[in-house]
């Protein structure tokens, strides 16, 4: 690669082109993969000229590109990446009396949408992905979502456009009037030149027919292929009593070929004040479902969804999505979600009454639950991890995009789809059948293994035959999804060579030096070049510490990431995916940034160019191993997990860090201190100390109790209790050794409430050894542990822990991490192993612990969730046992990550992101709160990262539960 002179431009933002970042930006959501020369994340208007010119002046192209989510490929390309996410993120103008927003490209659709509810407002097109995805690229690719039914795309709520043409000049574009229309065809230059080429284009009879001919039925809401050349040709300037003429209609869908948008202007729409709710029919087969999508259309719903088993199955090995499958019923091969609005709540029922009534008579559907509200949300984020959970489908073999976005008028599916499953058996293909089958399109993706140079070759065959058969029904090839480097071959072929040269005259004047996203949508390359994979190369194989087997591997489990970007997510949105990038809004502090590394890395040859093992560590040294993406990331992808097998592999080689072989003995190390904790406390929070261990000096080290709970225990009278319920208590080498006083008031409150406490011999979790990648020492510590405590636990006599991160090392970690021989038993293990507050909490749920037991007085309670908690068993119980006193109310802060996540936030170079993350929520929320308000955290290091940046001290659940006993 020849390296561009980058020290030549003078940016308010930035430009890079180190392997690292180039690596970061050679892939998207799609099957693609090409390293770009440069990254380029420009901060205003002057910026993105001045990286045009510069890009013309040494004959790169440019890639816009905003959360690069996209699935066809239309951010991967070999010229300079244009990342507009990072700074040009701004709300600029709003008008709510006129109901319309400009924006920047690079604003997310649900902050959006969150910063526009109060006006009672909202931007109505939405995709699965609106928690990330940005207005740049949905304008690009012309988004639809659930609710095309009602609101339709993009397209039809682009206002106005700013935007820099290929030339470097700035540009608008808006309605114009007819005389409008001709002033701008005489303007000198490029603008003047686009107007003139599309008069010339659309006002010729010839191209009129030959449009109408070969474009798709106008019944079809999601046409998404090409350049929308029948849409323009029936506005005013060329049709009398036409719409307005607006270049908006070519620009939405146009993939970053044509301009660069620097503002958008967007139509809103009032936030329906209307009752909702979802019936989810269930049924026997897929095709009972299209024949029930025909009924379900004649009551006019907002959104009609559909699920498939495929995808119902894979959401049981995701934590989060095995939550939202609360309403589903038996084991259906299908799910019809149909949305429906009405003014009151008997008259949505009324309707959903009718549809269940007509599909019975028609023998369609077997269970017909009703869902409202907040049950609503959680349906809709089942269907929202379509795309992802596909990737937990075990092999090689995958459910590809190829078909996935075509889409035919909804009377037509049924046939369509018969003939699409004849193609299927011909070939003996397994498919995934998802998404908006109310507009006609559905998500079909065909289960392939494109890694061998079969499956590429039919992978081409299957969208070869799928462009044969969606023309013969006068469909779109590209519902919402766009062409980009997938379909943009198939144009000429579904619309003819004549209409394909007029799509190349736009693009080419609009674009005369082919600067601007090449390769997308017009002179494709072969949809099956540049693939993220080398189609016959092996699969690296790796011994581990950790078993993999359940995913074929070490490498197929870094390859589950499919770049769908759920770690891009805001604190604004919610959640605890991916702290370092809502902090830092850096690709690279992404879990997609890091299993893209790793990934390239491990792959090596000529994707890896010049990239090192140093160069991983570095990367994966910033992620905070949360646990986070476990569950919220639909791919299930462990980067934890992943991060400490990399990091055992390369201490082995290159041996361990000071620092990091001080954290993982820190256990037999306090045992040693708590002889004299005094003096040990004073010299670990020296300054001296804490630079030579590689500690930020800001950072106070958190201070041994002056007796253990092991000590406190020697002494104690247990408090008689009359239950012969036995529990065992996990002593934890945090609360021994730190919050011993605390820990005794959990073996009181279980005693108090009516538990006898034995803590058995154990040893400590290896918490923290699994944390800085000595897994084999790791591991020691979890066989002796499975092999003493497993005689002991059972279902009467359970294992309880009070440090979420150690007790559900035995439920999360231990499982995979012992040795082969024993796994049976950490796997019986872990299913008696309890957090203290689930143990209590299903306790008070069973009537084994009552509300008399606890005070009347009324008491506020903010908590904050430890992140391990929530992603492997949620922060529900703990939430319901704090509110289990009569008056106590609780508000569980939506903080995400607390930022420390163990010796995290204490490492120098990672002292000042910790800090951020939690003055993102966390802080702001607990300095807001009232005096008199109870501050809790499940977490040590949680409490720890509260006193020291607020002043507050935050108590353990257990220790409010222990105050409220009577």
């Amino acid at each position: 690669m020849t390296r561009l002179p980058i020290r030549e431009l003078r940016l308010d933002g930035e430009i890079k082109d180190d392997i690292v970042t180039r690596t970061l930006y050679a892939t998207d959501a799609s099957s693609y993969r090409e390293m770009p020369v440069a990254v380029a994340f420009p901060k205003s208007t002057a910026d993105v000229k001045a990286i045009l010119a510069f890009a013309k002046k040494h004959s790169a192209s440019i890639i816009p590109r905003t959360a690069g989510t996209s699935l066809a490929g239309q951010v991967v390309g070999s010229g300079i990446v244009l990342d507009v996410s990072r700074h040009m993120t701004g709300i600029l103008n709003t008008d709510v009396e006129g109901r319309r927003v400009t924006v920047q490209p690079g604003v997310v659709l649900d902050e959006l949408n969150l910063y526009l509810a109060p006006y009672g407002l909202f931007f109505a097109p939405e995709t699965s992905t609106s928690n990330r995805c940005m207005i740049g690229g949905m304008t690009g690719n012309n988004s639809c979502g659930a609710h095309s039914l009602v609101y339709g795309s993009v397209r039809d709520h682009l206002i106005a456009v700013k935007a820099i043409l290929s030339d470097g000049s700035e540009a608008g574009f808006k309605t114009l009037t007819t005389g409008e229309f001709h002033e701008k065809r005489q303007l000198p230059g490029l603008e003047g030149d686009i107007y003139r080429n599309v008069w010339e284009t659309l006002t010729d009879g010839i191209n009129r027919n030959r449009i109408a001919d070969a474009y798709p039925d106008k019944a079809i809401r999601r046409r998404n292929h090409g350049y929308a050349l029948d849409l323009l040709m029936d506005s005013e300037p060329f049709i009398e009593n036409g719409e307005p003429f607006n270049f908006c209609k070519l620009l939405a869908g146009s993939e970053g070929t044509l301009c660069v948008f620097t503002e958008l202007t967007l139509n809103l729409e009032p936030i329906p004040a209307k009752e909702k709710a979802l019936l989810c029919v269930h049924f026997a087969s897929l095709e009972e479902a299209y024949r029930a999508n025909l009924v379900a259309l004649k009551y006019h719903p907002t959104a009609v969804e559909l699920v498939d088993k495929a995808i119902l199955d894979l959401t049981l090995q995701n934590p989060e999505q095995t939550r939202n499958r609360f309403f589903v019923e038996g084991d259906p091969a299908a799910l019809l979600m149909i949305e429906l609005l009405g003014d009151t709540r008997e008259e949505v029922m009324d309707i959903c009454r009718s549809i269940r009534e007509e599909m019975r008579s028609a023998g369609l559907g077997y269970a017909f639950p009703t869902l409202w509200s907040g049950d609503i949300v959680k349906a809709y984020n089942l269907r929202k991890a379509g795309l992802g959970v596909l990737s937990n489908m075990v092999g090689d073999a995958k459910p590809v995009n190829v078909v996935e976005d075509t889409a035919v008028a909804p009377a037509k599916l049924p046939a369509y789809l018969a003939e699409f499953k004849e193609i299927l058996r011909k070939y003996r293909l397994e498919c995934v059948y998802y998404a908006h089958i109310g507009t006609g399109e559905l998500h079909l993706q065909p289960v392939l293994d494109i890694k061998t140079r079969e499956g590429v070759e039919l992978w081409r065959t299957l969208a070869v035959e799928a462009a044969h058969l969606v023309k013969k029904y006068k469909g779109s090839l590209s519902g919402e999804h766009g062409d980009g480097r997938l379909r943009g071959e198939f144009i000429p072929f579904m619309y003819g060579e004549d209409v394909y040269q007029l799509l190349r005259k736009i693009k080419y004047t609009w674009d005369p030096d082919r600067l601007l996203n090449p390769g997308k949508i017009i002179d494709t390359p072969p949809m099956n070049a540049s693939l993220r994979f080398e189609a016959g190369a092996p699969t690296p194989e790796f011994d581990t510490v950790f078993d993999f087997s359940n995913v074929l591997g070490y490498m197929r489990a870094v390859e589950k990431c499919n770049g769908s970007g759920d770690c891009r997510k805001s604190s604004l949105v919610g959640g605890t995916l991916c702290p370092s990038y809502m902090a830092s809004k850096d690709e690279q502090l992404t879990a997609r940034g890091r299993a893209n590394i790793l990934r390239t890395f491990l792959i090596g040859g000529k994707q890896a160019e010049t990239l090192t093992e140093a160069d991983v560590y570095e990367v994966l040294s910033w992620c905070l191993s949360c646990k986070a993406c476990k569950s919220e990331c639909p791919s299930s992808v462990d980067m934890a997990r992943l991060k400490a097998e990399f990091l055992q592999r390369y201490y082995d080689k290159h041996g361990i860090p000071l620092r990091s072989r001080l954290i993982a003995n820190l256990n037999a190390i306090n045992t040693i201190g708590a002889i004299a904790p005094g003096i040990v406390n004073f010299f670990s929070n020296s300054t001296l100390v804490k630079k030579m261990i590689g500690f930020a000096p800001q950072r106070s080290v958190p201070k041994l109790a002056n007796r253990t709970l092991n000590g406190h225990l020697k002494g104690y009278r247990h408090i008689a209790c009359q239950s012969q319920r036995k529990v065992y208590l996990f002593n934890d080498e945090f609360t021994n050794c730190y919050d011993s006083d605390m820990g005794l008031t959990a073996v009181k409150l279980l005693e108090k409430l009516g538990y006898r406490v034995e803590i058995p011999v154990h040893k400590e979790s290896g918490r923290a050894a699994v944390s800085k990648g000595l897994l084999e020492k790791a591991r020691r510590f979890a066989d002796a542990n499975v092999q003493a405590l497993h005689p002991l636990i059972s279902d009467e006599t359970p294992l309880i822990g009070i440090e979420p991160s150690a007790i559900l090392s035995f439920r999360d970690e231990y499982p995979e991490l012992v040795s082969a021989g024993i796994q049976g038993k950490a796997r019986n293990l872990a299913r008696n192993t309890f957090l203290i507050d689930e143990f209590i909490a299903a306790e008070m749920q069973k009537g084994n612990i009552t509300r008399k037991q606890f005070t009347r007085q009324a008491a506020i309670i903010k908590y904050h969730g430890h992140c391990q908690q929530k992603a492997v068993i949620s922060t529900a119980t703990t939430t319901y046992m704090l509110s289990f006193p009569e008056n106590y109310t609780v508000e569980e802060i939506k903080s995400g990550c607390c930022g420390m996540a163990g010796s995290f936030g204490y490492e120098k170079e990672h002292y000042g992101l910790s800090v951020k993350i939690g003055e993102m929520v966390l802080f702001p929320e607990v300095r807001k709160a009232m005096p008199d308000t109870i501050i809790a955290a499940s977490g040590t290091s949680c409490r720890h990262h509260i006193a020291e940046n607020t002043g507050r001290t935050a108590k353990h659940p257990v220790e409010v539960l222990w105050e409220a006993l009577v």
